[in-house]
């Protein structure tokens, strides 16, 4: 009878997160990966909490991976398994910079890459010699197997596929430098072409940290992946994450909406000099807050929108300053918005910054590391108290993802991209993080938004009124097809 291995995917309890919706239940790819490690003799089996509540299934060896935020959940289910008496590993970010916490709730923590050291793993509990701890350090980006897709059986909206490791730039506030080191490692495009040939969703998230890397050569790089697509007829839509350089260069911006492209998560971060010093952001810096126009217009051009990754409650941010952020968003030319609170993730510069000045507030770990999820405040900063940080992202929030603001932000992108695709992506984007940051709010404030995302207490206004006669127009002449067409309906 072969061994089988059980893969487990964490999610947070106390709130729902990206789970919210499904557009935003990513496959976790890391998992797919250890799967196409693992011996063919071995059954292969994923539990995905983001669609289905863990019950206790029978394996020789469970693995699990785990954002910091999910790491508590992790740890609760691998109680049941090593109660049990079944072997239980665990990898990923949070295990990788907090192993000596994860070594007390697990048997055994993995570092590092899985390449550099899962085979080895399996090697040793075959032999019955497994051990405690197991480095896969940074290997060498031709290592990088196939993601075994086959495991992926729930529905997942988008197939993920990453295309590079690493990162020079390391800002303060994140982990990829740490964990996947300062060089961009880069795999050979004719094999990743290979590899999103075997996708079979008609939706694609490159999920490399920056797409479209300040590197020798990137841009000739990135147009032949797109010409690629192009030639072998893949017909997929899809968007990655990349910094503000990615619009430097027009012919890829032309071959990137040529292959497909419709979105483009870029690291704003803020609209000023003060909050971007204080995270180490040198990139934006460098380039200019005053460029910031220009790159989305450039992007716009081509079809291609901007979801911005904004956040708020830096060291030097003061009420007024969120309150400006909240402006810049909605009267830039920024198309859908991820608005977080800043947080110290273990592992990172600004994490070790904070214990030493002694400014987190949340830090009762591990049943704390759930509140790390971005949408609480767990930090106090010079000018705000972690309880004032809250009240103002509270108002903040519903100023931004409420239904007229993102309707008005949907027509803007459609005037400046021209696309009624580009569009719908836009407003898509904005109702799922819009779910996701008033998870709480829709239920406990009796004036503010509905799971409509309509102001409770308050009359709908003449414009919202009157476009909902273009919206239900923009799903007749486009949308309704659009969407049938890509999610398989």
């Amino acid at each position: 009878m072969p061994r089988k291995l059980l893969l487990i995917s964490p999610a947070n309890k106390t709130r729902k997160g990206f789970t919210n919706d499904d557009g935003t239940r990513f496959m976790p790819i890391g998992l797919g990966i250890v799967a196409a490690l693992t011996p063919a003799d071995w059954e292969v089996e994923l539990l995905d909490e983001s669609f289905e509540e863990f019950t206790f299934r029978p394996a020789d060896l469970v693995a699990f991976n785990g954002f910091t935020a999910n790491a508590p959940r992790a740890y609760e289910i691998a109680s049941v398994y090593r109660n049990a008496k079944i072997h239980t590993v665990m990898g990923g970010i949070h295990a990788s910079l907090y192993t000596a916490e994860v070594a007390r709730h697990v048997d055994t923590v993995f570092i590092g890459e899985a390449e550099g050291a899962w085979p080895a793993l399996i090697a040793d509990f075959e032999s019955g010699q497994i051990k405690p701890q197991y480095d896969g350090g940074i290997v060498d980006i031709h290592a990088i197997p196939p993601v075994r897709r086959d495991i992926f059986k729930y529905p997942y909206v988008y197939d993920l596929v990453q295309t590079s490791r690493g990162c020079p730039i390391g800002c303060e506030f994140c982990s990829v430098t740490q964990l996947c080191g300062k060089t961009y490692r880069e795999r050979d495009v004719d094999a990743i072409l290979d590899e999103l040939e075997t996708t079979t969703r008609p939706l694609l998230f490159f999920v490399d940290d920056n797409f479209v890397n300040n590197k020798k050569g990137a841009d000739e790089r990135a147009i032949r992946l797109f010409k690629g697509m192009i030639e072998r007829k893949m017909k997929k839509l899809w968007i990655c994450q990349a910094a503000i350089n990615f619009a430097d260069n027009e012919e890829v911006l032309y071959w990137a909406r040529k292959s497909g492209c419709v979105m483009i998560l870029v690291g704003v971060e803020a609209e000023n000099a003060n909050a971007l010093k204080d995270v180490r952001k040198n990139l934006n810096l460098k380039r200019g807050i005053s460029s910031y126009d220009k790159i989305f217009k450039k992007a716009h051009k081509h079809g291609i929108g901007i979801l911005a990754f904004m956040i708020f409650g830096m060291e030097s941010d003061r009420k007024e300053d969120l309150l400006a952020r909240r402006d810049f968003v909605l009267n830039s030319s920024i198309d859908s918005y991820q608005c977080a609170i800043m947080t110290p993730l273990p592992g990172t510069v600004l994490f070790e910054r904070m214990q030493v000045q002694q400014r987190i507030v949340l830090n009762n770990y591990p049943g704390d590391w759930q509140q790390y999820d971005c949408q609480v405040a767990t930090i106090n900063t010079p000018n705000l108290d972690h309880r004032e940080t809250d009240q103002i992202m509270h108002e903040v929030w519903l100023s931004l993802y409420n239904k007229e603001a993102m309707r008005r932000k949907m027509f803007r992108t459609f005037w400046n991209t021209k696309s009624f695709r580009t569009a719908y992506w836009a407003y898509a984007a904005n109702h799922n993080y819009g779910r996701m940051f008033l998870e709480n709010i829709f239920e406990t404030d009796p004036v503010g938004v509905d799971n409509n995302f309509e102001w409770k207490n308050r009359k709908r206004t003449c414009y919202l009124k009157f476009t909902d006669k273009v919206i239900w127009l923009f799903y007749q002449l486009a949308w309704n097809r659009m969407v049938k067409r890509f999610t398989g309906r």
